[in-house]
């Protein structure tokens, strides 16, 4: 990744200019062309959720981003954002005057108009897969772009589901599909399931071990049901040892982050197994996870720790004004990560690491835990929609 240029101003040294400098300081260019452009115009899809509010409380004096429409069901069209989410409104989001008073298109009627009048769409949506995996592909195929939180496409060959710091690679597929979709500026970009985002991120930096096999537990919270402990008392004092569609996603989806692309399709990893289990806990905000690897290169304990704390996040992720200025953060008190504790850590955009150490059956364990609404949903969609901005994809 290095070339030397010799015979340079100032004398015949040979100098050494790396590449990643150059990236870092095109970036930096562009960064600042895109604080000072007119901002792109956003529209919210499923913006009444619990997921959607947070997007546009998030959104709120974004530098490069503009909330212009909201659009939810038939339930909520018409209606001023205000009267739609009248009887759920979370109180964690902070959400101004000017969004209360706009008029809440419906998602489908309204596919056209809403397409035509933004730059892009974040889809927040939470009903039927099949028919939200419908209406994004419509949206891409009127021209206008999807970064979707939800699960309905996350495992289409050809639509990128990317964590920017990690697999920023994949964002290439997108021209691949472009041309299925017979398109020029609409495709499909998803964030992958809230569960994932802090045992990932947390192993991504050992992966020149070669992992083997993977064991992970999670321990999620009521907010990824998109639910309270007003709207859901049953949930106090109490763990239910299933969440529908979790374990399949948590074994399957990071086999696809860590894929190839090849031949216009992202190939999913066939060199690691996962097995999972997933418990709801009555948190109100925060993912946790148990987890056990086991390596085909055997690595100490020690290594893995300065591993994870030297990790260094792919280029495109760098400098977006989402992005955490440290990825991974990794504690050495034995209690720690905690809930209530780091949750918040990088404005929740960071991943907290703890209790790595060596284990009996597998050669490793440690705690991972991030934040679900913010790093496993709106933030981490946010994230991914700056970076494809930034790198030419949505112009």
């Amino acid at each position: 990744m290095i070339r030397e240029v010799k015979n340079i101003k100032g004398g015949d040294k040979s100098r050494k200019i790396s590449k990643l400098t150059k990236y870092k300081f095109r970036n930096k260019k562009l960064s600042r062309a895109l604080n000072k452009m007119k901002k792109f115009k956003v529209g919210i899809l499923g913006a009444t959720g619990m997921v959607g509010q947070k997007f546009i409380s998030l959104l709120e004096n974004h530098p490069w981003f503009e909330i212009n429409i909201l659009a939810a069901s038939s339930k909520s069209a018409e209606k001023t954002f205000r009267e739609a989410i009248k009887n759920k409104t979370n109180p964690k989001n902070k959400i101004s005057e000017k969004i209360l008073n706009l008029k809440v298109l419906d998602v489908c009627k309204d596919a056209k108009k809403i397409a035509d009048s933004v730059d892009f769409v974040f889809c927040a949506l939470n009903t039927n897969k099949d028919d939200i995996k419908l209406l994004e592909e419509t949206y891409a195929k009127l021209e206008c772009p999807v970064i979707s939180n939800n699960s309905a496409n996350r495992m289409v060959s050809d639509i990128p589901m990317i964590i920017p710091e990690i697999n920023a690679h994949h964002m290439e597929i997108i021209p691949y599909q472009k041309n299925r979709l017979k398109t020029k500026r609409g495709f499909i970009a998803v964030k992958s399931n809230c569960s994932i985002q802090c045992y990932v991120p947390a192993l991504h930096p050992l992966f020149e071990n070669s992992i083997s096999d993977i064991l992970v537990c999670t321990y999620q919270a009521i907010s990824g049901a998109g639910k309270s402990f007003e709207t859901w008392p049953e949930m106090v004092d109490n763990i239910i040892p299933f969440i529908s569609g979790e374990e399949e996603k948590s074994e399957q989806e990071p086999l696809k982050i860590w894929g190839q692309i090849e031949n216009g399709e992202i190939i999913n990893n066939k060199d690691i197994c996962i097995t999972s289990q997933c418990f709801r806990v009555p948190v109100s905000d925060g993912h946790t996870a148990a987890v056990f690897a086991k390596f085909k290169n055997k690595i100490s304990p020690e290594e893995a720790i300065q591993k994870i704390e030297n990790f260094k996040c792919s280029q495109q992720s760098l400098g977006l004004p989402s992005s955490p200025k440290k990825f991974l953060h990794y504690f050495d008190e034995n209690d720690r990560p905690q809930i209530k504790l780091d949750r918040n850590i990088e404005n929740g955009m960071g991943i907290s690491i703890g209790r790595l150490r060596e284990d009996s059956q597998y050669d490793i364990k440690f705690v991972c835990m991030s934040h679900n609404t913010i790093r496993g949903a709106a933030g981490g969609a946010i994230l991914l929609a700056e970076m494809l901005c930034r790198e030419g994809y949505i112009q």
